[in-house]
């Protein structure tokens, strides 16, 4: 179980910057992510993720790494209901998305899950203000106030009308985390979010995740190859062979970079 850290942008030395379904527990009481035995294999044998049992507290910042091939895309990719494990439970906000069926699997997906990808993923033909609200469109809840908050929240109000091709790819990225939580997911992915950026630019938008989880307790898991993103989170998740080999708490840039270096490809 992870613990939660002080809260406030910066805390603790960090560098500054819709509806349960029936029947489900109260959202506030439970994990905003949980695993139990999650496990994933494909045919031939291959096993790209061993059992993991993992739980994230609502307002934390989770960073997962690992070597190519370590099975951090498949850990994301099960937890956030993207593709379903071969054995195991997952939880977002106390509910059991392998109890639902693809209709409410896909709702799940759309009003309480956020997704950064390391591509911006903008709609070019729809204007940043309308990008950010495509998640409460298709929630039926169009609500551009909302929106305009999320853009301000990123420090792009004044560019709600421009087109995505009119921002940089930092300010791209900014919007797509924008995006991401204006339905106040439970759990934000973020699939390499600074991969495509600049230093500078990384940060910004790192600065970003971090001001969501300390000011406004949103709960992000990130999946990373960069020692410098992985310590902008709370704790860091290491994986080699599909299974996690170690955890580092307040994690730095240094200590992040040695664990990586000494880890095997398949994990004992």
């Amino acid at each position: 179980m992870f613990r939660r850290r002080g809260s406030g942008a910066g805390a603790a030395g960090r560098p500054s910057g819709a509806g349960l379904p029936s029947g489900a527990p109260d959202a506030l009481t439970t994990d905003a992510l949980a695993l139990d035995g999650v496990e994933r294999s494909y045919r031939r044998g291959t096993t790209a993720l061993a059992p993991v049992d993992l739980a994230v507290p609502r307002g934390r910042f989770l960073a997962v790494m690992g070597p190519s091939g370590s099975g951090k895309s498949t850990l994301l990719q099960c937890a956030a209901g993207l593709d379903r494990p071969t054995s195991g439970t997952v939880r977002i906000g106390g509910v059991d998305i392998g109890a639902l069926g693809e209709a409410a699997l896909t709702r799940l997906r759309r009003e309480r899950v956020g997704f950064v990808f390391q591509t911006h993923n903008l709609v070019p033909s729809l204007s940043v203000l309308e990008n950010v609200c495509l998640p409460l469109l298709l929630a039926g809840d169009p609500d551009a106030g909302r929106a305009s908050r999320a853009l301000a929240a990123v420090g792009l109000d004044g560019r709600a009308a421009d087109r995505p091709a009119e921002l940089s790819g930092g300010q791209q990225q900014r919007v797509a985390v924008a995006r991401a939580l204006v339905t106040s997911p439970d759990v934000v992915f973020a699939d390499e979010p600074t991969g495509a950026l600049d230093p500078a630019t990384a940060q910004d938008v790192l600065a970003l995740l971090r001001q969501a989880v300390d000011r406004d307790g949103h709960t992000v898991v990130m999946v990373t190859h960069d020692p410098a993103a992985a310590a902008w989170a709370d704790e860091a998740l290491f994986l080699a062979g599909g299974r996690v080999v170690t955890r580092l708490d307040r994690p730095g840039a240094a200590q992040v970079h040695g664990i990586m270096r000494n880890l095997p490809r398949r994990a004992a």
